[in-house]
Order: C-alpha cells, then structure tokens, then sequence
C-alpha cells in the first residue's frame, strides 16, 4: 500500500494557489494573443455621391473569426495542461480541485480579454470613417483594424467563451478520474485498499464464513 504524506497546504489554500495561479496566466496569454492575432484591413473610400464607406481588402473579414478562435484555442492549451497538472498534485485530488480549475480558468480568461483589447487597441487605435482623409482626389484611405476577442456581443456569446476553458479543464480531470482505481483517487487521507472479510462482516450470499 502506497504511503501519502500529509501535505503541506490545506485543501482551502491549495484550491486558492490553483486559482489565482491561473488567473495570473491571463496576463501573458492576452498579451500573446495581442502579438499574434491578425489586424482587419481595410479601406474607407469616397464614393462618386461623397458617401464615405468602409469595406474590408479581399478576405480579411475572416479575421473577425480567426482571432478570437486563436484566443480560445491558447485557452485550451492551458486548460488542458493545468487540468493535467492538478491531478499531479495527488494530496488534493477530489472535486475541490475542479472548483480551483474552474474558477481560475473563468478570472484568467476575463483576464485575458481585457489585456488583449486593451493592447491591440493601443497598437491599432479605433477607425473614425468620418474623419478618414480621403478626397475627392484621393478617395481611398487603408486602414487597419484591431482584431476582436470575443465572436460578437451578445451576452451569450460572451458568457461561452469565458467558460469554455472551464469546461474542457473539467472534462479533462473527469477523464483522469475515470481512471484511478482508488475511491479516494489516491489523495490524502488516504482510505484502505481494501480489509479481509470476517465472519461478522461477510455478506449473506455467496460467500460462507470459514469453521473453527
């Protein structure tokens, strides 16, 4: 029998470690995002009847897709590996540590949206059609647009791309669960493998008490 010692970190602080751990990832994964996200470009043009518009250059209105795909997919990565890595932290496997990944997947993410529209809005500033300088000499301006986080603006929307990460980081220690032998998942205190029958403890049927 495999002999765990107790750790060092209650169950209460080991889930806050794991969950602000995490929601200090969003940091770097929106400033990544930020860096390797493609821009939207386009142009404001001036039509014959002095109307300004703006169209997008063949099929960069695929990058309003692209982008906040990519932020999803770095969620996933981490989600996948902090999921991987809390079952390794064997003293406090159990469904506490769900609630850490979920939580801290969740603030990470936020987190995580807020650094990279706060970046490619600097690095990209906003398009202002009305005071685009075209004339009626130079009727185009190209521009170039800061990619979105989110697939659009609805509260559903949203909501989903905050929590996907928490979702698959759930499944992903679901999965690990699946697997362990043990009741206890191996964690800490640990339960016993297993106690031989007594004639007192052995079930009615099946199973017939050894004579003395």
């Amino acid at each position: 029998m495999t002999f765990n010692p107790a750790p060092r970190l209650t169950r209460g602080r080991a889930r806050l470690v794991l969950a602000g751990g995490l929601t200090a990832v969003g940091l770097p994964v929106g400033a990544l995002w930020a860096w390797i996200a493609p821009p939207i470009h386009g142009v404001v043009a001036l039509t014959r009847s002095g109307e300004r518009v703006q169209a997008y250059l063949g099929n960069e209105a695929e990058n309003f897709f692209i982008a906040p795909f990519l932020l999803i997919g770095l969620w996933g990565v981490v989600a996948v590996t902090a999921a991987v890595l809390a079952w390794q932290w064997r003293a406090h496997r159990g469904p506490g540590m769900v609630a850490g990944l979920s939580v801290g997947l969740t603030a990470g993410a936020a987190l995580a949206v807020l650094t990279g529209s706060v970046l490619v809005r600097r690095r990209y500033g906003t398009i202002d059609v009305d005071a685009a300088p075209v004339t009626p000499e130079h009727r185009v301006h190209y521009v170039a647009e800061g990619p979105p986080v989110f697939f659009g603006h609805s509260p559903l929307q949203i909501a989903a791309t905050l929590l996907l990460p928490a979702a698959v980081a759930a499944l992903v220690y679901g999965l690990c669960a699946t697997w362990s032998t043990r009741e206890d998942l191996g964690g800490y205190p640990p339960e016993p493998a297993g106690q031989p029958l007594t004639p007192e403890s052995a079930p009615d049927e099946g199973i017939t008490p050894p004579r003395r």
